[in-house]
Order: C-alpha cells, then sequence, then structure tokens
C-alpha cells in the first residue's frame, strides 16, 4: 500500500499566525537581546530606508492582528449568540415539560371528581385549557445537533404551547415546511 508523501509546497507557505508569531518572536527578541539604550541606539543606526522597511514591517503585523482580533471577536459573538439560544430553548422546554406534568396531574384529578359525582351531559366547546399544551413536535434526528435557526424555530413554538397558544397550529405548520420539509 502506498501512502502519499506530503505536499512540500504546504510546508513552504507559513499561515498568517506564524507569520504573526514570527514577527511578535523577532520584535520581542530584538527588544529582550539588550538594554532599552543599545536598542534605542541600533534604532538611530538605521538607515531612512531601513527604518521605513522596519515600520512597513510593524504596521502590516499591525493591520494582520487587527484583522484576527475581528475575526476572533466575531466568532465569540456567534458563539455567545448559539449559547443563548441554546439557554434559551432549554429554558423553555423545561418550563413546558413542567406545565405539562401539572396539566396532566390536574387532568386527573378532574377525571376522578366527574367519575365520583352525575355527568351534565353538556361539554365545553372552543378551546379547552391545555390544548395546545400537549401539542407533540415532530423532529428530524440528523447528524449533528439542530442548527441555530431550527432552535430558534422550536423556541418559538414552545413559547406559544407554554401560553396555550392559539399560534400554535401555524408555527406547527411553518415549522414542518420550512424545516423537516423544505422544497
Amino acid at each position: 500500500m502506498m501512502q502519499e508523501s506530503p505536499d512540500p509546497e504546504d510546508d513552504e507557505a507559513p499561515t498568517q499566525s506564524d507569520r504573526l508569531s514570527m514577527l511578535s518572536q523577532e520584535i520581542q527578541t530584538l527588544k529582550r537581546s539588550s538594554t532599552n539604550n543599545s536598542y534605542e541606539e541600533r534604532v538611530q543606526k538605521l538607515s531612512v530606508a531601513e527604518l521605513n522597511d522596519l515600520l512597513e514591517e510593524i504596521e502590516t503585523a499591525i493591520k494582520d492582528y487587527s484583522e484576527e482580533l475581528v475575526q476572533q471577536l466575531a466568532l465569540r459573538d456567534e458563539l455567545e449568540f448559539e449559547k443563548e439560544v441554546k439557554n434559551s430553548f432549554i429554558s423553555v422546554l423545561i418550563e413546558v415539560q413542567n406545565k405539562q406534568r401539572e396539566h396532566k396531574e390536574t387532568m386527573k384529578k378532574k377525571k376522578k371528581l366527574k367519575n365520583g359525582s352525575p355527568q351534565n351531559g353538556k361539554q365545553e366547546r372552543g378551546h379547552m385549557p391545555g390544548t395546545y399544551l400537549t401539542t407533540v413536535i415532530p423532529y428530524e434526528k440528523k447528524s449533528g445537533p439542530p442548527c441555530v435557526e431550527d432552535l430558534q424555530t422550536l423556541t418559538k413554538i414552545l413559547h406559544a404551547m407554554k401560553e396555550d397558544s392559539e399560534k400554535v397550529p401555524s408555527l406547527l405548520t411553518d415549522y414542518i415546511l420550512k424545516v423537516l420539509c423544505p422544497t
């Protein structure tokens, strides 16, 4: 069996973070190599062209560090938002589960009371409390966890279920059409 040898071109091109690290190390080495006086003396002995080259290298490093910082901050914000969405989903899910448990216990108590007393023969019409609380949300397990958008949609449905809102059927329909059966 033959093994592929690593591509020599991959090793030759340093990444941006490698360049930044090397430049940073060079500057630190230059500063540490002697006292501040000799560093200043060396800088004073540099020609204008050498100073311009050094300035250009430092400006490039600052620009590269700034770009890297902006990218890392954007990633941090994205991860923080994802964490908030997940925490919100978990909180609402727990609230709905607790409310479902309470509803189930209430229904058992009502059933016991109805079995012990005579029936009027009248049934309530319209929206009965707890109607949407018992809704089952279809979920298709994928290779990984649900994406942030799916979690946001599920959270909206759970909020509506918790409030026993009449919006549940339309939210559920939208979820099924957009997430489970996209066209």
